[in-house]
């Protein structure tokens, strides 16, 4: 296999001054093909290494930066504690570790519960002279304490009462319950969705962790449990996601998914698309996932029905008959951005560099308007970035002729301008986001997931799935515990009427 071009072929008898221009030009040509693909190499080899070993975005505080700082941490405490126990002389200076200056700890919440533990002394007389001692205070510490999961029966008892005259029977009713007649309460119900669409645990482990109390929870038994509480709370997400379309901009945004293919003994790719409201706008937050087996643009219309408003998108086609169909476009900076880090982190490009330099500005601006009313936005969007937003095209236009078609940094330019009236949108309001980060914060849980139970077993189970992981993101966007939040529904759902459906919903009020 040819990895290089080959050069062209000279003849023997020295070239005439013409044919030397076109053998020069052939020659300058095949250098800059090269050249271009060089780089193109280089880029791609620096987002492999990125990805492999180091962070996958241009955050400065991710997970695996944590890992190391706990580590350190931790060795740290562990080095003090040897310290503390070396035997010392009075007499002979010891090496201490420089104790590093704290904040100080932080107080419990309040609304923990707190259950006290009196510590009287020995003997209420004075052990020097007998007297009797008297109280002048005491002294208070907290500390935090933790009750694993623990399982307990609750035996509900129903007297049955008799009436001699009339022979009937009286006794407190039943009450209805997502799964009637069934061994589990609304709390173990929740515990165990929770630990399977919050905390990412395969059933597997959630039985393993019974087992551990003797408790026998089969997997069986838990499937058929979490089926039920998925057919439950269905009604809730198809609310969730009606409340949602009635906003006037939404972000979207979609994430593979592997689903399990019996027929062939291996898994396909399906896909969440995750469909978010927007923070800028005033009302509660709200996100809902909706499975898909393919990455059909035709999906993202059939959810969205027949709303018309601003949607935030990265530059997939999919969404591009929406677009055209009155739905309008706004785009994310953070992806425009993502196009220079990329360039700039491969080989510190300083036409990359003055790039992020400028749209790092854009983002300083939003951050001072932090808090501010929809107008008071608008207006500082007017006075500040919409000149900053000008300048950058400006350059960016007088910048394009100069740079070689196929290169990165051609690219991340041409990514830009092509999408400039989308990129310009947000800057022409006071309520629109500047990027689609918030919805890509939604995602990557499900994406930190997806690593330990792998795929989903069908399109039912990832639809149930799906249905699920957007009732508990919202609850977690608005602040509401949910687990909490997921005991009480199940208990108040088979009696509620379905005219109050939205008041079961993990919105804040």
């Amino acid at each position: 296999m040819t990895l290089v071009p080959s050069l062209p072929t000279v003849a023997t008898n020295p070239p005439s001054q013409a044919e030397a221009q076109v053998l020069v030009a052939q020659l300058q040509a095949q250098i800059q093909s090269l050249e271009l693909k060089n780089q193109k190499l280089i880029l791609e080899l620096a987002h492999l290494k990125r990805i492999k070993f180091g962070v996958k975005s241009e955050a400065l505080t991710v997970e695996q930066k944590q890992l190391f700082d706990d580590d350190a941490e931790q060795d740290l405490a562990a080095i003090a504690a040897e310290l503390d126990e070396v035997p010392t002389c009075d007499d002979a200076p010891v090496s201490r570790l420089k104790a590093r200056p704290r904040a100080g700890r932080q107080p419990l919440p309040e609304h923990l519960e707190r259950v006290e533990v009196r510590h009287e002394p020995e003997q209420c007389t004075c052990g020097q002279c007998q007297a009797q001692l008297v109280k002048i205070g005491e002294d208070v510490s907290e500390h935090l304490e933790i009750e694993p999961a623990r399982f307990f029966v609750v035996r509900h008892i129903r007297p049955q009462y008799a009436c001699r005259l009339c022979e009937t029977i009286t006794a407190a009713p039943v009450p209805p319950a997502v799964i009637d007649g069934g061994m589990a309460t609304p709390g173990l119900l929740a515990w165990v969705a929770i630990s399977k669409y919050l905390d990412h645990l395969p059933l597997y482990r959630v039985e393993q962790i019974a087992a551990r109390q003797q408790v026998i929870l089969a997997r069986s038994t838990l499937s058929e449990w979490i089926g039920r509480i998925g057919v439950a709370l269905q009604p809730l997400a198809d609310r969730l996601s009606e409340k949602l379309r009635q906003q006037t901009s939404l972000h979207a945004d979609e994430t593979p998914v592997q689903q399990l293919d019996p027929g062939k003994g291996k898994t396909k790719r399906a896909y969440l698309w995750a469909y978010r409201s927007n923070d800028l706008s005033g009302s509660p937050p709200m996100v809902v996932f909706d499975y898909q087996i393919s990455r059909s643009g035709q999906h993202a219309a059939n959810y969205l029905q027949d709303w018309r408003g601003t949607l935030m998108v990265d530059d997939y086609s999919g969404y591009k008959a929406l677009f055209a169909n009155g739905v309008r476009e706004i785009g994310c900076w953070a992806h425009a951005r993502r196009k220079f880090f990329e360039l700039h982190a491969a080989g510190g490009h300083p036409v990359a560099a003055e790039a992020l330099q400028r749209i790092a500005r854009l983002y300083a601006i939003e951050e001072q308007a932090k808090g501010q009313t929809a107008e008071q936005r608008a207006q500082s969007r007017a006075l500040h970035s919409q000149p900053e937003l000008q300048s950058l095209h400006d350059w960016l236009l007088k910048l394009r002729p100069n740079i070689a078609n196929g290169g990165g940094l051609a690219k991340a330019i041409d990514y830009t301008l092509r999408r400039w009236p989308a990129l310009l949108h947000y800057a022409e309001t006071g309520d629109l986001p500047i990027d689609n980060n918030p919805i890509e914060n939604a995602i990557r849980p499900i994406a930190i997931g997806k690593k330990n139970w792998l795929f989903a077993g069908s399109e039912r189970a990832g639809k149930r799935a799906a249905a699920i992981q957007s009732l508990l993101a919202t609850a977690k966007l608005n602040g509401i515990e949910p687990s909490e939040w997921l005991k009480d529904t199940l208990e108040k759902l088979p009696t509620w009427p379905n005219s109050r459906i939205d008041e079961l919903l993990p919105l804040r009020g």
